[in-house]
C-alpha cells in the first residue's frame, strides 16, 4: 500500500535534528547487541514492503488436508532502517501467514498496525526510542528521554494509545486472534478468505486490561479459558489474571510476594495451578542509563518458582520454592501429579544467563524436568537433553496436562536455528538419559525458527505425536525461503511437503496454526 506522508511540522524538524545529533555524536560506541549493522545482517534484515496474498509453489510432496487453515508467524521487522542503536527485540511486528486450502498455499506478509507503527508510518520517521536499545549511556538516555517528552508535549505522540510493537507471538481465545508483545495490550487481527491479514485494533477488554499483557498466554484446550499476566518495574511487579471461554477478562490478582522486578516472559499452567519463575534476570534501569542492557543479572539471587491456584482470587495461597540455578525464559508445559500434591514443569534452563540479551551466541539452554512435591516441599530436577534447545512446543491438546513429546528448536548458536528435535520426556523419569528420539537438521546454510505441531485429526482420539511439524526455513546461500512440513511421528521427522515461498521470510519469533474452522469463527 502507498501512504501519503505529510510534511513534518517545525517542531518535528527540530526534534529530528536533535535525534540525529544523539545518534551521530552522543551515543557511546555501539555494543554488537545493539549495532544494527550486526543485528540486521543476513536473514535478520527486514523487508520494507508488505506482500499481499501471493500464490506459492509446492515443490516437494503434498500438503496434508489437516493443514487447511493458516500458519502465522510473528517477528520483528523495523519499518525504518535504524539511524541509531537497535536490538533484535525492537522491530515492528510483522505477520507472515501461509494460507492453505485443498493442497494449495498463498503467502501474505503484513505489519501489525499498532498505534506506534501507524503514527511513525504517517510521520515518515521514528517518533520514540527503542526500548531495548534506545537508552544507551547516561547522556544519550537523558537526551532521548527529553526528546520523547517533547514529542508528546507537541502532540506528535499520545502514549496512552500504546507504545508496543506486537512483534512476539499470536494467541487465539474467545473467538479472537491476537498479535502480542509484552510491552502493550493485545492487537486483534484476522485473516480474510483469500489469506490477507487485517489489524482490527488494540484491545483493552472493556477497560479491564491495563498497560500490558504477556506474549505467552496459556489456553486450556478443554475449557477454552485463557490465563495470562503482566509484569513491570513498579509494584506489584507481577499481576496474574484470566479470561473466561468467551474472552471476558476477570479481575486482576496482584502478586506482591514477587519482591523485585523479574524478567518474566513466560509461565505455565496445570489443571490446578499457575506457575511463575522468579529468575536471576531482572529489569535494570540504572545499568541501562549507564550504557548497558535494560535487563541485567543478579548472580546472588536464588531463582524460585511460585505456584498459585489457577482460580485464585488473591495471592494468599501462592507458595514459593527455591530452585537454584533454574533460569527460564520460556516454559514448555506443566501438569499435576499425585492427585494435585505435586506439579511437574518442563522448560529450557538458560545456563549462561548473563548472555541472554547481550551475547545470544553464547547462550546454552538445557531442557529440564522439575518436580515439586507440594506436601514436603522437595524439589527434584532432571535434565532431559544436553543439546542447546529452545523455542519448544507440544501438541496443544496437552497444555496443562501430562504430555510425552516435546518438539524443540536447535540453537546453532542462538538466535540461529539449524534444526528441530523430538524429545520423549517420559524417558527422563527414572534416569539421566538424553530423551531425544528424533532429529531433523535443515542442512548447510539453512536455518529455521520455532516449530509448531499440527495434529492430523483434532476431532478424534489419536496418538499424541500423530501430526505434523511446520516451520519457515531460509537458505542463506540461495536467499530463498521455504515452508517445511515434517511428519512428527516418523523416526527422522521426514519431510512431507516443501513450499517455495515467493520471497524471503526473515527470521522471527513465535507462530500459531489456526484451522479452517477456527478462521471462520474468529469475530
Amino acid at each position: 500500500s502507498i501512504f501519503s506522508v505529510s510534511p513534518p511540522s517545525l517542531s518535528a524538524v527540530i526534534l529530528n535534528a536533535f535525534d540525529d545529533v544523539v545518534n551521530n555524536f552522543i551515543d557511546p560506541p555501539l555494543r554488537p547487541s545493539v549495532d544494527p549493522r550486526h543485528v540486521l545482517s543476513s536473514n535478520f534484515a527486514p523487508i520494507h514492503d508488505e506482500l499481499p496474498p501471493t500464490e506459492c509453489e509446492v515443490i516437494q510432496g503434498s500438503l496434508p488436508s489437516c493443514l487447511d487453515g493458516a500458519y502465522i508467524r510473528n517477528g520483528p521487522n523495523p519499518q525504518f532502517l535504524p539511524r541509531g542503536p537497535y536490538h533484535l527485540f525492537d522491530g515492528d511486528g510483522m505477520l507472515h501467514a501461509i494460507r492453505i486450502s485443498k493442497g494449495k498455499a498463498t503467502l501474505c506478509s503484513r505489519f501489525v498496525k499498532t498505534y506506534k507503527y501507524c503514527m511513525e508510518r504517517d510521520a515518515g520517521f521514528p517518533l520514540l526510542p527503542n526500548v531495548f536499545s534506545g537508552f544507551n549511556g547516561l547522556t544519550a538516555s537523558a537526551t532521548r528521554g527529553a526528546l520523547s517528552a517533547a514529542r508528546i508535549f507537541t502532540g506528535q505522540y499520545n502514549p496512552t494509545n500504546g507504545i508496543g510493537l506486537a512483534n512476539t507471538s499470536l494467541a487465539l481465545f474467545g473467538n479472537r486472534l491476537y498479535a502480542l508483545g509484552e510491552s502493550d495490550l493485545p492487537y486483534s487481527v484476522r485473516l480474510t478468505s483469500n489469506g490477507d491479514i487485517q489489524t482490527l485494533g488494540r484491545q483493552g477488554f472493556d477497560g479491564k486490561l491495563f498497560m500490558s499483557m504477556t506474549a505467552h498466554p496459556k489456553v486450556d484446550p478443554d475449557t477454552g479459558e485463557a490465563f495470562a499476566f503482566r509484569y513491570g518495574p513498579m509494584p506489584p511487579f507481577l499481576t496474574y489474571f484470566r479470561f473466561d471461554a468467551d474472552g471476558n477478562k476477570l479481575p486482576d490478582v496482584p502478586i506482591f510476594s514477587m519482591l523485585r522486578p523479574s524478567f518474566l516472559h513466560d509461565f505455565a499452567i496445570t489443571k490446578k495451578y499457575a506457575i511463575f519463575a522468579d529468575i536471576q534476570i531482572g529489569m535494570n534501569p540504572m545499568e541501562m542509563i549507564a550504557g548497558g542492557s535494560p535487563v541485567g543479572t543478579d548472580p546472588s539471587k536464588v531463582p524460585r518458582l511460585g505456584i498459585i491456584p489457577r482460580y485464585a482470587k488473591d495471592e494468599s495461597e501462592i507458595r514459593w520454592f527455591d530452585v537454584p540455578g533454574f533460569n527460564i525464559i520460556h516454559a514448555i508445559n506443566a501438569w499435576d501429579e499425585d492427585d494435585g500434591d505435586a506439579v511437574v514443569m518442563v522448560a529450557p534452563n538458560i545456563l549462561s544467563v548473563e548472555h541472554t540479551l547481550e551475547r545470544m551466541e553464547l547462550v546454552h539452554a538445557l531442557v529440564e524436568k522439575v518436580r515439586i512435591d507440594l506436601k514436603t516441599g522437595i524439589v527434584s530436577r532432571c535434565p532431559i537433553s544436553a543439546s542447546n534447545l529452545d523455542f519448544a512446543v507440544i501438541n496443544q491438546s496437552y497444555v496443562g496436562k501430562k504430555n510425552k513429546y516435546v518438539y524443540a528448536a536447535v540453537g546453532d548458536p542462538m538466535p540461529k536455528i539449524s534444526g528441530v528435535v523430538k524429545l520423549d520426556v517420559s524417558r527422563g523419569d527414572r534416569q539421566r538419559v538424553d530423551c531425544t528420539v528424533a532429529r531433523r537438521m535443515y542442512g548447510q546454510g539453512c536455518y529455521g525458527g520455532e516449530p509448531f505441531f499440527v495434529p492430523r485429526d483434532r476431532h478424534h482420539e489419536e496418538e499424541e505425536d500423530d501430526g505434523f511439524l511446520v516451520s519457515f526455513v531460509h537458505d542463506e546461500r540461495s536467499g530463498e525461503s521455504n515452508f517445511l512440513v515434517m511428519d512428527a511421528k516418523s523416526p527422522k521427522l521426514d519431510i512431507v511437503a516443501t513450499v517455495k515461498l515467493p520471497r524471503r521470510v526473515p527470521y522471527g519469533f513465535h507462530g500459531l496454526f489456526v484451522s479452517e474452522r477456527d478462521l471462520e469463527s474468529i469475530s
